[in-house]
């Protein structure tokens, strides 16, 4: 089209997608984005007519636009005769059917310039909608090199590299409006080159993430600077599929300077390293760190490795981890290598591991000089592609790793630090040996990518075994070894932590001796797991310790026990406003009492599980035991229940790790301990048998999701020979009389060795309690593994020890007994107080 002044009007794709004036002559050079890959305009309406010429193609081929415009486009061909065959030359455009068929196309063919020669150039046409709803045609052409390309059947060649690479190619304006691209594109969007020509990409490719990418192309834009490898994924809409690309972007800038538009560049990489890159890291974080085990999170990384990666792939921890065996710093080596790390993984494609110089657990032994120490020195990783084995090289100096070199054909290592924390962990070592290609850099961004994830998760695995090695060791050594219930009972216990990732529990049990024969049982459990429940529950084993040596009764002991706890709980709770309650240290415990003498047992409980009784006929019962409340709550509320039990009679206290679970009642689970210890507890079946069997059939069944803890005790009862008891009358006078009872006793008992001092302690305690006390007054020995001597009378005050002056006449009396007595004390009993002295018996009585 010619303008008003009598200039021509270049023609190019409007918003619309139609044609628009490009500008005048007289106003200069104008250009379009497609000026800049040399590409001449024109615009042809369906009459074959040219009706836009730009300065582009004036340049090309000499014709102003006055001469061409309103002309038939013919007129711009040359004349191409038949090859000697008399076939038609192929250059011949065959581009007729296509316009016939609406299609955009592109043609190398050949155009006559003004001055009669020929011009070669890469044809494109793309339709465009033109008035009326005729279809006009966008038409560029960029001419080919002399040097380059010739006029001959090569043609082909051009038509590939531009139309059937397998880069797409796209060209956008100053607005990111699409002015040009090349057939790939369309095959890897499904969406046709003439639907795309003036949209923005937001606009023309739906189904991925359009903003970033014209975010992308904006910043180019505006800043100049390419942006490289930009990774988008999209959905095709007609196979549901989802496809990765990669894309480049870079601006195109006009001779004065000014940007004209952006190139961008997609190759599709679904199947490309890059992609198998993301498998295999997305495969590494749901196979690598699975558990809390530091050697099964180190193996788990050496599988991922092999053969993704590596040909083989070994996993070595230092030091820093709790892993068992002799301490590195105590090995020696005679080759200078030194030890450093311990192996913890290792993977081979190869059966049995050839290139392993060292098994599971073994320490790792290292030249001073080698990628492995550079690795662990500097924290950085190293790269070797072609592993160098001559003089001066580190292989030189480890004659074990160069024997596994030329036996196994390693070729390629990369030696990665594991690092979490600031802390190095360890090394991993990829090799190659059957792949020929060695590690390239983008393996070794892979390697890194894997170790950085492994590190994670190994640190986590630290940090719990650590902890739960500290709180098993504190729990354990907390735990009673060696339980013995004197000739009370018979006991057996066994104790299993539940394998969870908060570690062990607070479950504990303990068997303490009392006196006059008696024997306490006490199993309690703190609320919560680690070190902290562990570190609670050592101070509640303690302090039960001690109150047990009051000999306090059960629910006394439990209300003592509860008011110590609130006390500690205060007293370590940080200061805190008026509106916050004081954190709690939430405990159940059950303490129960047997005196071997009377058969009589007496329990109390705070909120712990009811014990469980197992008659020697194997009928079980759940004694009827108030609950109480936990410890540490300050109510206060216990009370005991007293039964008297036949000997053989099994007390059963546990905690509620073995009775409770997710998916069932409580009550689910005591009917399932009664039944196992009915089927197990009778009289004939030793107890740790009966242990054994009732916990594994709990567990079994139900997993527990805490810990277990199981104190089994059976009853016995002392023969009748074996304790005798006086009632004395309130009379000094018959102090005499009780020492000569208590001197006859020991000599039919076989114990005349002990009379003297038993004949003082006698003589003490029952004029003590003639002295200080009230009547009736008791005089009892019992003879089991030592010999008790006790006196009860009426008053329940306790006597106070005394320390007397050398000229004081009185108050010796507790001080001779304390002396002579392997230990002495005081309880309460009903009515009154008992004073008690305990001697060891002679060897073979």
């Amino acid at each position: 089209m010619v303008d008003a002044e009598g200039g021509t009007g270049a023609t190019v794709p409007g918003d619309d997608g139609r044609p628009v004036a490009s500008g005048s002559p007289h106003d200069g050079p104008a250009q379009t984005a497609l000026d800049v890959v040399g590409a001449a305009v024109a615009v042809i309406d369906a009459r074959g007519a040219v009706i836009g010429w730009t300065r582009a193609a004036e340049e090309l081929l000499g014709y102003r636009a006055a001469d061409v415009v309103d002309r038939s486009a013919t007129r711009l061909l040359q004349d191409s005769p038949a090859d000697r065959s008399g076939a038609p030359d192929p250059l011949v455009p065959t581009w007729p059917a296509r316009v016939r068929a609406g299609e955009p196309w592109s043609e190398l063919v050949e155009l006559r310039h003004q001055e009669g020669h020929g011009v070669h150039v890469t044809l494109h046409a793309s339709p465009l909608a033109g008035p009326d709803g005729r279809t006009d045609w966008f038409v560029s052409a960029a001419p080919l090199s002399a040097s380059s390309f010739r006029p001959t059947r090569d043609g082909v060649v051009v038509r590939s590299l531009l139309e059937g690479a397998p880069i797409g190619l796209s060209i956008w304006d100053t607005d990111l409006r699409c002015v040009w691209l090349n057939s790939t594109v369309e095959r890897q969007s499904g969406v046709l080159r003439h639907e795309r020509i003036g949209l923005r990409v937001t606009e023309s490719l739906p189904g991925f993430d359009t903003d970033a990418v014209e975010a992308a192309m904006l910043q180019v834009l505006r800043t100049g600077t390419p942006v490289i490898d930009h990774e988008f994924r999209w959905i095709a809409q007609d196979l549901h599929e989802e496809r990765a690309f990669s894309s480049s972007f870079f601006r195109l800038d006009g001779l004065d300077g000014r940007p004209l538009g952006v190139c961008s560049i997609a190759v599709d990489i679904t199947s490309s390293w890059a992609r198998e890159r993301l498998a295999v890291l997305s495969e590494a974080g749901t196979r690598i760190g699975t558990t809390l085990d530091v050697m099964h999170t180190a193996q788990e990384l050496a599988d991922v490795a092999v053969p993704l990666l590596a040909d083989y792939t070994s996993v070595d921890l230092t030091e820093a981890l709790p892993l068992g065996g002799e301490p590195l710093e105590r090995l020696e080596s005679a080759d200078g290598t030194v030890p450093v790390f311990r192996r913890c993984g290792v993977a081979s494609i190869h059966e049995g591991n050839p290139e392993s110089l060292w098994s599971i657990g073994e320490a790792v032994y290292v030249p001073t000089v080698s990628p492995f120490m550079s690795a662990m020195t500097t924290g950085k990783s190293q790269f070797e592609p072609i592993i160098r084995t001559g003089p001066g090289t580190w292989v030189e100096n480890d004659p074990g790793r160069r024997r596994v070199i030329e036996e196994t054909g390693v070729h390629s290592i990369i030696v990665v630090p594991l690092r979490a924390r600031g802390t190095i962990l360890g090394v991993v070592v990829f090799s190659r040996n059957d792949t020929i290609t060695p590690f390239s850099r983008d393996d070794l961004l892979l390697a890194e990518e894997l170790a950085a994830r492994a590190s994670l998760s190994l640190d986590n695995a630290l940090r719990y075994t650590r902890e739960r090695t500290a709180s098993l060791a504190l729990q354990r050594n907390l735990l009673p070894r060696h339980l013995s219930g004197g000739h009370a009972v018979d006991v057996a216990a066994q104790y299993l932590p539940a394998d969870l990732h908060d570690g062990v529990g607070g479950d504990w049990f303990d068997v303490i001796p009392l006196s006059g024969g008696r024997v306490a049982l006490v199993v309690g459990d703190v609320v919560g797991h680690g070190i902290n429940a562990a570190a609670t529950m050592g101070q509640l084993h303690t302090a039960v310790h001690t109150l047990a040596d009051m000999d306090l009764p059960p629910d006394e002991l439990l209300a003592h026990l509860d008011d110590l706890v609130v006390r500690l709980t205060e007293e370590d709770a940080e200061p805190r406003d008026e509106d916050f309650s004081t954190p709690v240290m939430g405990a159940t415990c059950v303490y129960a009492v047997y005196d071997p003498v009377t058969r009589r047992c007496t329990m109390a409980r705070a909120g712990h599980p009811p014990p469980a009784i197992v008659f020697p006929d194997g009928t079980v019962t759940f004694p009827e035991l108030p609950a109480g409340s936990p410890i540490g709550l300050g109510l206060l509320s216990f009370q005991s229940v007293e039964m008297e039990l036949p000997e053989g009679s099994v007390i059963a206290l546990y905690t509620d790790g073995l009775v409770e679970t997710r998916e069932a009642d409580i009550d689910v689970g005591l009917g399932r301990l009664g039944a196992s210890l009915a089927r197990t507890g009778g009289r004939g079946t030793p107890l740790d048998e009966v242990c054994a069997e009732v916990v594994g059939t709990m567990v079994s069944k139900a997993p527990s999701q805490d810990d277990v803890a199981l104190l089994l005790a059976r009853t016995r009862s002392l023969p009748p020979d074996h304790v005798v008891t006086w009632v004395l009358p309130t009379d000094p006078a018959l102090v005499s009389n009780a020492r000569a009872l208590a001197v006859a006793k020991l000599s039919s008992w076989g114990l005349g060795q002990l009379a003297p001092t038993v004949e003082l302690i006698v003589s003490e305690l029952v004029t003590n309690a003639i002295r200080y006390g009230a009547g009736p007054i008791r005089l009892r020995l019992i003879r089991h593994r030592a010999l008790v001597c006790e006196v009860f009378d009426s008053d329940d005050r306790s006597p106070r020890l005394r320390h007397a002056r050398a000229e004081d006449e009185k108050g010796w009396g507790l001080f001779l007994v304390a002396k002579l007595s392997h230990r002495w004390g005081t309880r309460t009993a009903p009515g009154g107080k008992i004073v008690w002295a305990e001697l060891e018996l002679p060897l073979g009585a």
